[in-house]
This record gives structure tokens, C-alpha cells and sequence, in this order.
């Protein structure tokens, strides 16, 4: 039985929502195994758009299970209030949603750490959505500061969120901030006691879980959040998130060895795009960059920010596909660049008068690069109501396949519009 893994390999925002909902058909369980509610999917669905950033998007499924695995990192207010929306529009979330017991939680000193530390980055900070992601991560490594989900239902939390409390208060006052002295340690306690006490149903040993399904030959999905050039360990550090955002994050993230997996779908924007602080060799600072950004409706799902966009970079594309050992590439939003007279694609950078076709390994070097470009030329056509790959004007069907071409990976998705009805399966 086939276990999937949809990974997106730019900077995030590539529709990956959109993929998972329609390939959750094909599975029985769905799961979230890294990042936090900085996360922002999207789907569509009758003309209904609904945004989530903690619950898996098969939970619009009420057959499939959805499971939140131990590598993500939990805000229970936001999870209980994507919760409460799913509900209030109809849609069930009651043992079909499972999440791990080993979930490291997010609390309100992990919020102004983050505020805190983003002003620390000077002229160009991370890029952060202040969401206190990045902090919690932190203390997970570091342990001895460090909560779980499980942590909350055992006897000994009030102390140990006062025995916390003490020791953020000493880096806030580090920091130069009286935020540490305004967190009343008693209340925290009482506010997440609360939390457990809703989040109950749904807690649970879910590696034991996952383990037992995929012995079992369950069909699983898996389902990546942000894009595989923020990996902490191998993407644009230091502009990057704070997990393994890539494919080698799904088994240390959701305790599933690799060897299950059997297909992996990567998955691209026909352009690029970025939100916050770092390189973006293709950005196009320009009216073309601006158009695609109005027809791609290109503002943060979770922060509203405005995303930087340009045109597609075949050799950052080629490493990911690479690093997340992709079989199968989706390629998503093509209808937003109809209308433009041509398209270009980056096939190369030239850096200290070398061209190069590996992706560097230091932001810095990646910020002097000078992309290669190969220009195509456009299409005018309206394309989002094609149902077929033959049915795409031929422009746009040579820009795919050309795509195809650079990341030596075989196209088997083309999303040509917002609604799941507008995907071209190709395989």
C-alpha cells in the first residue's frame, strides 16, 4: 500500500494544501510532522476557501484520519481555534483528529523570545511570523526549559512552569525587556491546564500509532509545511525555519522510517516566490513582479505580508527534488503567468565569473549570484478550465515539460486554478 510524502521545494506557499486534499482520496491517514502554526494552507473546496496551520488538510475528510506528529511544534490557542472554525462551518473534528503526547508546546514567553530576538537581526531580520516557533525549538533542543503536550496532564506542571517562568525572566531582563516580570506563573499554569483538558480526546502515542498503520499496510500521507529551502540543516540558513522542512525531515519528524515511503511528490510554483529576509536570486522587483503577485493573490496565508516573487528557478528546484528524493513534481499556479508575453527560467548562476549549476551552501554566495535565464514565450490563453494536458496551449505545455527537463523529475500534477477541480493529473 502506497505511503506518500508531498514536500514543497521552494521557499513555501506552494499550494501544497491544494495537492494534499485532493491525493487524501487515495489514504487512509494524513499527517503533520514538522513546523507550527506558521504554516498557512489553503484549500478550496465548492468555492469555499478554507486556511489552517496546525490541523492537517484531510481533515476535510471525516473518514481519514488526521494525525499531528511529535516533530511539530503546538500553540494549543491556535490549534483549539482552528478546531472551533472547522466545527462552526460544519465540518467534524472528533477522534478522526490525533495528536502526539511528544508535541513540544508554545507558550507566551516563547512569543516575546521571538519579538525579542527578531529586533536583534538588524537591517535584515529573519523573517520570522513571531509565532514563537522559532524559540520553542530552541528550548526543545536544549531540554531542560522544554514542555510537552504530556507534560500538561501530569502532577507536576504547575512547578514546572514556575521553575520555567524563573528562568525567562532572567533572559528577558538580558534582553532589556520587563516582559518576564508581567508572566504570572499561576495563571499560565491554570490558562494550559485548560487547554489539556480540551486537547484530551485527541492526544495520543502517535508514533506507536503511525508504526502499527504502516505495518499494517494503511495507506499514509504525509504532508510538509513550509518549503524545503528553509530546512534548518540544509536550506538558505540562516533565513530558514527552525525544523526539517525538506523530505529528511518526514521520519524524524513523524518516527516512520524512510523505507516505508514510496512515492514523493515535490512540489513548485511555475515562478518563485518568498516571504521575510534572505536571497531570492530571481526576485523580480519590477511591474512583472508585481503582476504575478496581484494574479497570484501572493500574501501570506498566516501574516498577510506581501511575498517577493520572480521567475522560476530551475537549479534551487534541482537541488530540493534532489534532497527530498522526489519521484513526481507538481507543478502549481501555472494559470498566473498566462497573460505574460514571455516567461523565463533560471537554468544556471554565475558566481565569481563561474557558471554554476549547484545550489550554494552559504547564503552569502547565494546573494551574488547572477541568474541564467532561458526565456520562453508566453501564452494568452485561459487555461484554468483545461482538464487535460493536451488541452494546454502549447506555450504552456512546452514551459512544463521544460521544467520537467531541469529537475530530471516527470510532471504527474498541473494545477491550472484555485479550486481542487482545477488540477490536471498527468500520471
Amino acid at each position: 500500500m502506497p505511503v506518500t510524502c508531498v514536500i514543497g521545494l521552494q521557499w513555501g506557499d506552494e499550494a501544497k494544501g491544494k495537492l494534499v486534499d485532493l491525493l487524501t482520496d487515495r489514504h487512509d491517514i494524513v499527517v503533520r510532522y514538522q513546523g507550527g502554526a506558521n504554516a498557512g494552507h489553503t484549500v478550496v473546496r465548492d468555492g469555499r476557501k478554507f486556511k489552517l496551520s496546525l490541523i492537517p488538510s484531510g481533515i476535510f475528510r471525516p473518514e481519514v484520519q488526521c494525525v499531528v506528529a511529535a516533530g511539530v511544534v503546538l500553540n494549543p490557542a491556535s490549534v483549539l481555534g482552528e478546531i472551533d472554525g472547522l466545527r462552526n462551518l460544519g465540518i467534524k473534528v472528533a477522534e478522526n483528529l490525533m495528536i502526539s503526547d511528544r508535541c513540544h508546546v508554545i507558550f507566551p514567553w516563547h512569543v516575546e523570545e521571538d519579538r525579542l530576538l527578531e529586533q536583534q537581526c538588524g537591517d535584515e531580520p529573519i523573517g520570522t511570523t513571531l509565532r514563537g516557533i522559532g524559540p520553542c525549538y530552541r528550548d526543545k533542543v536544549g531540554r531542560g526549559l522544554a514542555v510537552r503536550l504530556g507534560d500538561m496532564f501530569r502532577p507536576g506542571f504547575e512547578a514546572q512552569v514556575e521553575r520555567i517562568i524563573g528562568a525567562k525572566r532572567d533572559v528577558f531582563s538580558a534582553l532589556g525587556s520587563a516582559a518576564g516580570a508581567a508572566i504570572d506563573a499561576k495563571q499560565v499554569a491554570a490558562q494550559y491546564r485548560g487547554y489539556a483538558e480540551r486537547l484530551a480526546p485527541h492526544v495520543a502515542d502517535t508514533t506507536a500509532y503511525l508504526l502499527d498503520a504502516v505495518e499494517a499496510g494503511r495507506r499514509l500521507l504525509f504532508e510538509g509545511a513550509q518549503g524545503a529551502l528553509l530546512d534548518i540543516d540544509h536550506g538558505t540558513f540562516p533565513f530558514v525555519t527552525s525544523s526539517n522542512s525538506s523530505g529528511v525531515g518526514v521520519s524524524v519528524g513523524s518516527g516512520v522510517p524512510g523505507r516505508y515511503i514510496s512515492k514523493v511528490f515535490g512540489v513548485i510554483k511555475a515562478y518563485s516566490t518568498r516571504v521575510g529576509g534572505g536571497p531570492l536570486p530571481t526576485e523580480q522587483d519590477n511591474a512583472i513582479g508585481q503582476q504575478i503577485r496581484d494574479r497570484g493573490n501572493e500574501y501570506g496565508t498566516v501574516t498577510k505580508r506581501p511575498r517577493r516573487c520572480g521567475w522560476f528557478d530551475a537549479v534551487a528546484a534541482r537541488y530540493t527534488a534532489r534532497l527530498s528524493g522526489v519521484d513526481s513534481l507538481a507543478v502549481m499556479l501555472l494559470d498566473v503567468l498566462s497573460e505574460l508575453p514571455e516567461v523565463k527560467i533560471c537554468t544556471a548562476y554565475e558566481l565569481d565569473g563561474r557558471k554554476i549549476t549547484n545550489f550554494p551552501g552559504h547564503a552569502d554566495d547565494l546573494r551574488r549570484v547572477t541568474p541564467v535565464y532561458e526565456t520562453l514565450p508566453g501564452w494568452r490563453d485561459d487555461i484554468t478550465g483545461a482538464v487535460r494536458l493536451d488541452q494546454l496551449p502549447t506555450n504552456a505545455r512546452k514551459y512544463v515539460d521544460r521544467i520537467s527537463e531541469l529537475l530530471g523529475r516527470p510532471v504527474g500534477v498541473v494545477s491550472v486554478g484555485p479550486d481542487r477541480r482545477q488540477t490536471i493529473f498527468a500520471e
